[in-house]
């Protein structure tokens, strides 16, 4: 039977972070980048303080109250520092469409990605999810999309 997860906290623990916390986008970055956890929760979080600063609307009132990463991360923050990193986003859904894509192994594509998922991204591997449990509900959570480094 092949290996659907394997527990990986992006070297969360290793930089010292402790508890609970809803940072899935700062660890699968760091799995999917190789980057180190403690550098990309620190891009974000000045990510974080930029777009609370030269933004308006309710993504920017939210960050300037709390600009962590630790408590999650806006789409309009990671999306553009994936990008950054060389990385793009392919689409899976569209509106109306309902789901084609699930988060298994024999539906998205070898290599490394950052799947999107409904409220969470996560690592994955050559079909193996990387992160700290198993969220492909048995195969059938729906991906929205994917990103993937651009050679």
């Amino acid at each position: 039977m092949n290996k659907v997860w394997e527990y990986n906290d992006g070297g969360r623990a290793e930089a010292g972070f402790k508890g609970n916390a809803r940072d899935c986008v700062v660890r699968s970055i760091a799995i999917a980048t190789g980057l180190s956890y403690q550098k990309v929760y620190d891009d974000l979080k000045s990510a974080n303080v930029e777009y609370a600063e030269t933004k308006r609307g309710r993504v920017a009132k939210s960050l300037q109250k709390s600009s962590t990463p630790r408590n999650g991360v806006y789409k309009q923050v990671y999306r553009p520092y994936l990008e950054s990193l060389g990385f793009k986003f392919v689409s899976t859904m569209g509106i109306g469409t309902g789901c084609k894509v699930h988060l298994s192994s024999e539906e998205l594509p070898k290599g490394k990605i950052i799947a999107r998922v409904s409220k969470h991204l996560c690592a994955v591997i050559d079909g193996v999810i990387q992160d700290t449990y198993d969220c492909s509900r048995n195969g059938t959570r729906c991906v929205y999309g994917y990103f993937v480094k651009v050679s």
